[in-house]
């Protein structure tokens, strides 16, 4: 009896075998393989850098309205692999060309579908294509990363915004900011969704960060885990079918009334990628292309047009200018003071905050009887400056084609547009029409209220900015508990990962940790001035605000030639060391000028900067912004300094430091 059950055994796994189809891809650098297993029942992949188990087999599929399930009962139709490698121009990046080398299997199925995989030398990605007639209802995406130990997660759970249903459902109304919840997988709030990146710390240092790119037509990702369990598994909001203006000062489309599935798309087309970005060192993850990489190439011929730089900002500062024999708010001696401000420093523009367009009327035509817009426009054009309009996202959806061809013509250079605060479908949808008909008058994009970037920037390169992150406005309201100095120096590793970030830095007025308190007329940043310079080398910014006032700046004379000066756009960034939470150190060239930044925790340290790994030759002379001996104590204490070094530079930086190096 015992043999005829080992019979039976042995020719069920014989069985099985034969069902089973095994795919293997490898990385270009073959330190990453990826294992495709194709079974009877459903499509599984697995992931490990060189004898790190990644992740373990985890399934994919795609369920479509009508009961189909693609990806489960497969059918493997024919397969192709590839070796790709090619060099992306990237003149409005972090540096001038992009390397992008892959090994890519497509696994072709009966049904009409593939599921494509890609192997980079730092990360994983799949997606899957459909080649259907006409057009498909998803009813949702199984997407799982099933982790081989409760490893520790660097998460940012929803904040969710009142609205309409459950607590998942209004967890779907969200700005996309959060810090960081730093604890075990195992150990999450399985009741929270997690919006993307987040970071997944594996057990022998290495790092993955989990993101999504060439998100298109189709909701945002969220996960999900907690349970007790090691897994990680994909939410998205389902498609709305009635919405209403209303929200903040009427300026959002809240939704009243879903679908009972995700997304209903054409039916021959590619999904969005899943991405596992895999670092060996921390300093890795700050200066990943991934996204960029997966995101479908640009759609606009000629960018000749689209000038990145600074711009000066009102509504951080509540527009407390001084020493003026006018007041100050929304109205055109304030916005002409901003104006002469911008000029006498070349900073490129002046946005006009919320506050220009009458309030509650979700019309961009409404303008304020104190704002005269075609004079600040004009006043400004004559003085090399560009105006920049606030947008809400409801008005401006309300009539986008008009609004674009009418302030194109006045001479507006572009649109901030706020509140979306969601990412399905609809909304995903609203952000590509906004950058093609936004091209398609000359004007860029900075979107605030945002999810994370998912590459629309390389498709439409006008889109030069995102929030989609903790930001420095935070500081006039935010709980002294909420700690920004740790933030800021988590991001780069995690938020970075996905691509540019408008946290809008730049604060004249700055507080050591025991002295720092919530303001919202006058705001304050926590950490030192230093840190705050730095942060224009840091973070990944192509249109880089100036977050405190001009009369701040005009006192701060030193400070603001240097945050004039930087560039916003860069041929190379090396990142030469830092470590998630505590630290950060970013290089980055623009010609034959260098800028190196770095910050600190609130943990002093004592940083040697290794001019070598440049390719820079020494002696050589360089420009060093330092925190001052007293920074400690007074945290907008700095010191300017021009010196000579020979191979290494040396540098303190106090609690919540900064500093710059130019050379």
């Amino acid at each position: 009896m015992k043999k005829l059950l080992l019979l039976v055994a042995v020719a069920l796994v014989c069985i099985n075998a034969a069902a089973q189809k095994n795919f293997t891809i490898n990385s270009p650098d073959g330190k990453i393989e990826v294992n495709i297993v194709v079974s009877k029942e459903d499509v599984k992949y697995a992931v490990q850098h060189e004898n790190t188990v990644v992740t373990d087999f985890s399934c994919v599929a795609l369920q479509l309205n009508n009961g189909t399930v693609l990806g489960t009962n497969p059918k493997v139709s024919k397969t192709k692999t590839l070796y790709h490698n090619e060099t992306i121009n990237t003149p409005l990046y972090k540096k001038d060309e992009v390397k992008d080398e892959y090994n890519q299997i497509i696994i072709s199925f009966k049904g009409n579908y593939s599921i494509i995989f890609r192997a980079y030398n730092d990360g994983v990605a799949y997606r899957f294509a459909t080649k259907m007639k006409d057009n498909i209802i998803v009813k949702d995406e199984t997407v799982q990363f099933n982790f081989h130990g409760d490893y520790t997660v660097y998460v940012p759970y929803v904040n969710a915004r009142k609205g309409e249903g459950s607590f998942l459902e209004q967890q779907f109304l969200t700005s996309f900011e959060n810090t960081y919840t730093v604890t075990r997988i195992s150990s999450l709030d399985n009741e929270r969704l997690i919006f993307l990146p987040m970071l997944v710390e594996l057990s022998d240092g290495k790092k993955v960060v989990i993101t999504e790119a060439d998100l298109e037509d189709y909701p945002g990702m969220y996960l999900n885990g907690g349970n007790c369990t090691t897994s990680l598994k994909g939410i998205f909001a389902p498609r709305p079918k009635a919405e209403v203006v209303g929200g903040h000062n009427m300026l959002q489309h809240i939704v009243k009334e879903r679908y009972d599935y995700i997304a209903e798309v054409d039916g021959t087309r590619d999904f969005p990628w899943r991405v596992i970005v895999i670092s060996t060192d921390d300093a890795e993850l700050a200066n990943s292309d991934m996204v960029f990489k997966l995101a479908s190439p640009a759609r606009i011929a000629d960018i000749s047009w689209i000038k990145p730089g600074k711009v000066a900002w009102d509504w951080w500062n509540d527009w407390n200018i001084s020493g003026v024999d006018f007041r100050s708010g929304v109205n055109n001696a304030t916005y002409e003071y901003y104006i002469d401000f911008a000029s006498k420093y070349g900073i490129e523009y002046v946005i006009l905050d919320e506050g220009w367009a009458v309030n509650k009327k979700t019309d961009l035509f409404q303008v304020v009887p104190e704002i005269d817009l075609q004079h600040l426009v004009d006043y400004a054009a004559d003085r090399n400056v560009g105006i920049v309009l606030w947008a809400g996202y409801a008005a401006m959806d309300k009539d986008m084609e008009n609004v674009c061809k009418h302030y194109s013509a006045m001479g507006v250079k572009g649109f901030k547009v706020d509140f979306m605060d969601r990412d399905d479908q609809n909304v995903v949808d609203f952000y590509y029409r906004m950058a093609e008909i936004a091209a398609k008058y000359n004007l860029f994009v900075d979107f605030h209220g945002a999810y994370k970037p998912t590459g629309l920037s390389r498709t439409y390169p006008n889109v030069l900015n995102y929030e989609g992150v903790f930001g420095l406005e935070q500081a006039k309201w935010a709980p002294v508990e909420v700690d920004l100095v740790e933030y800021e120096t988590t991001i780069p590793f995690i938020r970075m990962v996905a691509g540019q970030m408008d946290f809008t830095q730049g604060a004249m007025r700055n507080a050591i940790k025991r002295n720092y308190r919530p303001v919202y007329s006058e705001p304050m940043s926590q950490g030192t001035r230093c840190r705050q310079l730095a942060e224009y080398v840091i973070f990944e910014s192509p249109f880089n605000m100036l977050c405190d006032n001009p009369t701040a700046y005009y006192k701060e004379h030193e400070c603001t030639e240097y945050i004039a000066a930087i560039p916003t756009v860069w041929d190379e960034t090396v990142v030469l060391d830092g470590r998630v939470g505590d630290y950060i150190i970013i290089a980055r060239r623009s010609g034959d000028k260098w800028y190196i930044g770095g910050i600190t925790d609130w943990t002093p340290r004592d940083i040697t900067v290794d001019l070598s790994k440049l390719g820079l030759t020494t002696p050589v002379t360089v420009t060093i912004f330092k925190d001052g001996a007293n920074a400690d104590k007074v945290a907008s204490d700095y010191k300017k300094t021009s010196v000579t070094v020979d191979g290494n530079i040396k540098i303190s930086l106090a609690s919540g430091g900064g500093f710059v190096i130019i050379l």
